[in-house]
């Protein structure tokens, strides 16, 4: 009988201190899930920073070859009339050569 009341008193009490766990064991994972979520969110945000940077770079990037194509084009066409004014002038000497 003494056995029996032991093992009665050892059951409430196992199963008081289990009653007592699962409201912690719910506010733990309550508390994890929140944790989840704030990191989530977090890295949802550098994620579309990262995004945004990266769309910012092409843009900048198109931008500076825009520039750099029309500077090459404007020396192309500087070298083109430097290279006509040469030939010309040499033109200008070999005639003064055969006149004399």
């Amino acid at each position: 009988m003494k056995k029996l009341v032991v093992t009665a008193a050892a059951l409430f009490a196992v199963a008081g201190l289990a009653a007592c766990q699962q409201p912690a064991q719910k506010a733990a994972d309550a508390q994890a899930d929140a944790v989840v979520a704030q990191g989530d969110a977090a890295a949802d945000h550098l994620n579309a920073q990262a995004d945004a940077t990266v769309a910012q770079a092409n843009a900048d990037a198109q931008t500076v070859k825009a520039d750099a194509d029309r500077q090459a084009e404007a020396l192309k066409e500087q070298a083109d009339k430097t290279q006509a004014a040469a030939d010309q002038r040499a033109g200008e000497i070999k005639d003064a050569a055969k006149g004399h």
